[in-house]
């Protein structure tokens, strides 16, 4: 597998220093105790948050993207999104094709008229899956998920453990994934990081 995301002496005011390398369509969880830093790895990857080191995306070091292109490259996804506009659809990007936004409402179990609902009227759990859609939209190479099951029941909860599984594949992407629930660890599989005192463990 090819290197997507290739993260060298990563520190923040709390954290580092980090080292992480995420292959081409590998999803990597992260765990750790509440308070550990998991949310702060997130948003630094993104560039939300003050951070020192390196960080390449394909080879290509994060200082030589613009850093509104290196977050639709790299993703972050927390569990509450932000909504700033009155209907769901203005959060898309400019160029999105409506039926890849059909064919994701349809494995999120949504009906078609999501994408005109007012943000008002949306249900936590509806926030959850369409703040994913609005990320799928972006065709990013990385997604960063902080908890993004948190509001849902056990289908929904599946539902999106498929749906990020396939745009993985279909993608050739990669995944940091954040889950406190066990079983849902369980289910993803894969390589599974603890952040403790501030570090990167197996």
């Amino acid at each position: 597998m090819d290197c997507l995301l290739d993260m060298t002496d990563l520190r923040t005011a709390q954290l580092g220093p980090l080292d992480l390398r995420l292959q081409a369509g590998e999803l990597v969880q992260i765990t750790g105790a509440s308070g550990s830093g998991k949310s702060l790895l997130l948003r630094a990857l993104a560039d939300l948050d003050p951070n020192q080191g390196q960080v390449r995306l394909q080879g290509q070091d994060r200082n030589g993207i613009a850093p509104t292109d290196w977050r639709r490259q790299v993703a972050y996804v927390p569990a509450e999104t932000a909504w700033w506009a009155e209907r769901v659809q203005e959060h898309f990007p400019s160029n999105w094709d409506r039926q890849q936004a059909l064919d994701w409402l349809q494995r999120f179990s949504l009906p078609e008229e999501a994408l005109d609902w007012e943000v008002e009227r949306l249900s936590s759990g509806e926030r959850q899956r369409l703040g994913l859609l609005r990320a799928f939209l972006n065709h990013p190479r990385v997604l960063l998920l902080d908890e993004p099951t948190a509001n849902l029941d056990l289908e929904n909860t599946r539902r999106i453990e498929r749906a990020v599984r396939g745009y993985l594949a279909e993608e050739d992407a990669g995944a940091l994934w954040v889950s406190h629930d066990t079983l849902q660890r369980n289910r993803l599989g894969g390589r599974i990081l603890e952040i403790r005192s501030g570090r990167l463990v197996p």
